[in-house]
């Protein structure tokens, strides 16, 4: 998708964008996981900086109004995991289906 300057959706340079919070805040439990599973990743060779930053370019617009920062990471971790054949969609799949199944997970649990 680009506009008819040739700029893909995401180059946003000098665009009104509105209020910006600088609240300092505490990361989640779980996006402190997410953002050691990418650096866990990306050190044993698994993708690169620029491979996850494909993943989040080619998300389109509609990710970045729906989804916060780490559920983008979190969602172009896995595509890159899937595509370098670390696991497939189906063993995911059933992976999250035996994790649901355990009820309440530790960071759920944390949260609270």
């Amino acid at each position: 998708m680009t506009d008819m300057n040739g700029h893909r959706w995401h180059d946003m340079g000098g665009a009104e964008s509105g209020a910006i919070s600088r609240d300092e805040h505490d990361f989640a439990f779980w996006e402190k996981r997410v953002d050691a599973l990418v650096i866990l990743a990306q050190a044993r060779g698994l993708f690169t900086v620029d491979a996850l930053r494909r993943v989040l370019e080619d998300m389109g617009p509609e990710a970045f109004e729906t989804m916060s920062y780490y559920e983008r990471w979190v969602a172009a971790l896995n595509q890159n995991l899937v595509e370098r054949g670390v696991y497939t969609v189906s063993e995911l799949g059933a992976r999250m289906e035996r994790i649901a199944e355990r009820g309440v997970t530790y960071g759920e649990a944390a949260d609270e």
